[in-house]
């Protein structure tokens, strides 16, 4: 089996590495995430779920529990009653996470549990007894599913098991046996699961869809689509394993790093009330679509050494496999691209509030756009001067369309002043200047390109012909 860091990635798997850490560090927690991956046959979605099992955490037990109890919240028909200093004097031993399969021509026997033969044929103490099957013996790890489809549609009651064991979490499982009291566990494992949808009997959707929407995630496998990905995987050299063991234990240990964090995410309250007007805007039909999206942001923000949920786009790597298997295509896009759009409003919302390049933000030198409560600095009081000084000795120059202010256009209360309506009526006879129409004005280019006010020097500021225009208009 190749080591996990062994493997090659690429655009076509690199979204099924994500979930399957996003799954380890959450289960790390004790919260299961249940990962669904659809491919064709031959893009490795089986070798790499299997190579997971390289960097799962280890988990502490009661010595001995087939049941894989957590000394602090034993669960199994015989640790469950036990006193702290029962469990201590049993002892505590540490083992890696458990990781089993389950096939899709399992019995259910196997699967979920059975009487104990060895122990009720023991001729020194027959007892009647069960023996824990798979998923009991999962408790606290990880049960894979291969070719989910198959056993959906041969295995009707192994389907029924499943439904159960995801359904809450952790999920609920019941052992029933002839002779035998019924038992009922709570079970907390992490089901991942492989199908090809291409062939028979067809995609999981179609054969079982409750059991299809118990999946956190649905992961779209692809195939390489670059020549450099495919001849690494040719390349591939099992005499380097020593090598690749270092570095799964490396992600090992930054994944149990990260799962520490999750506690501490917090979750802005916008986004929240983003996820919920999902699940009514577009009509989604479980709610586990937008609990799937809403938690496996937080996940995702944990991975990435982070301890706050506060942005649009940090849902965006979980939105499609979160809502796959639940919406139409045509509708995944469009929630997809609603997503997209509001993030990109928030980002010029966010480029909006930042100063404008040259523009102090230290105290005494001016105002941040969109600040609130704060005076105008020299730079912004140096415009005002400058626009008001421009607008004294040159108004035919300046705004002469603007509307509202007497002098410039349209304004109320005409007199006498410079620019006023009845000063325009009478243009012509005192030779003045007249506005001309914009749409037959030729555009030309500057020679160099505009500068701000503030930024040129007070001589710039001078036009030699200033003075003898001040002349004319005073006459």
């Amino acid at each position: 089996m190749p080591m996990y860091t062994s493997l090659v990635r690429h655009s076509g798997n690199r979204e099924l590495f994500l979930f399957l850490e996003l799954a380890i560090l959450s289960q790390s927690r004790g919260h299961p995430l249940h990962i669904h991956v659809e491919g064709l046959r031959g893009t490795g979605k089986t070798t790499i779920i299997r190579a997971a099992r390289q960097i799962l955490p280890p988990i502490k037990r009661i010595r001995g529990c087939l049941y894989n109890c957590d000394p602090e919240r034993p669960h199994c028909p015989e640790h469950r009653h036990l006193s702290r200093e029962a469990i201590a004097s049993l002892g505590i031993e540490e083992i890696p996470m458990p990781f089993l399969e389950i096939s899709a021509s399992a019995k259910i026997g196997t699967v979920v549990g059975t009487i104990d033969l060895a122990r009720i044929t023991n001729p020194a103490r027959p007892e009647a007894a069960l023996l824990p099957g798979t998923i009991p013996q999962a408790h606290r790890g990880i049960v894979f599913v291969d070719e989910i489809n198959r056993l959906a549609d041969t295995s009707p009651e192994l389907a029924d098991v499943l439904l159960d064991v995801m359904g809450t979490k952790p999920g609920r499982l019941q052992i029933e046996e002839s002779g035998l009291p019924r038992v009922e566990l709570p079970v907390q494992v992490s089901v991942w699961a492989a199908s090809n949808p291409d062939e028979d009997p067809g995609s999981l959707e179609d054969i079982r869809r409750q059991l299809s929407d118990r999946f956190d995630f649905l992961v779209a496998m692809g195939r390489p689509a670059e020549p450099q990905a495919v001849a690494a995987v040719l390349a591939w050299d099992r005499g380097r394993e020593e090598d690749y063991t270092a570095r799964d234990r490396k992600v090992q240990e930054e994944l149990q790093q990260m799962a520490a964090l999750l506690p501490q995410v917090e979750v802005a309250e916008g986004i929240r009330e983003l996820v919920a007007s999902l699940y009514t805007k577009f009509n989604l039909e479980s709610l586990r679509a937008v609990e799937a999206l809403l938690y496996g942001g937080k996940v995702y923000i944990a991975r990435e050494g982070r301890r706050y949920l506060g942005e649009v786009k940090e849902l965006l790597p979980v939105a499609a496999a979160a809502l796959r298997h639940r919406v139409e295509p045509g509708r995944l896009a469009e929630i997809l691209q609603h997503l997209r759009t509001l993030s990109e409003e928030r980002e010029r919302q966010v480029a909006a509030t930042l100063p404008v390049p040259g523009e102090r933000t230290r105290e005494g030198a001016g105002l941040i756009r969109g600040s609130k409560g704060a005076r105008p600095g020299i730079w912004q009081q140096a415009r005002e001067f400058l626009s008001r000084l421009m607008e004294k000795f040159f108004p035919h120059r300046l705004g002469c369309n603007r509307k509202g202010r007497p002098g410039r256009g349209g304004g109320s209360g005409g007199g006498n002043r410079p620019g006023s309506q009845s000063e325009q009526e009478e243009g012509n006879s005192m030779n003045k200047p007249q506005i001309s129409d914009p749409s037959n004005t030729p555009i030309l280019a500057p020679p160099r390109r505009a500068r701000p006010l503030f930024e040129l020097a007070a001589e710039d500021l001078i036009i030699p012909a200033a003075e003898g225009e001040k002349n004319a208009t005073e006459g």
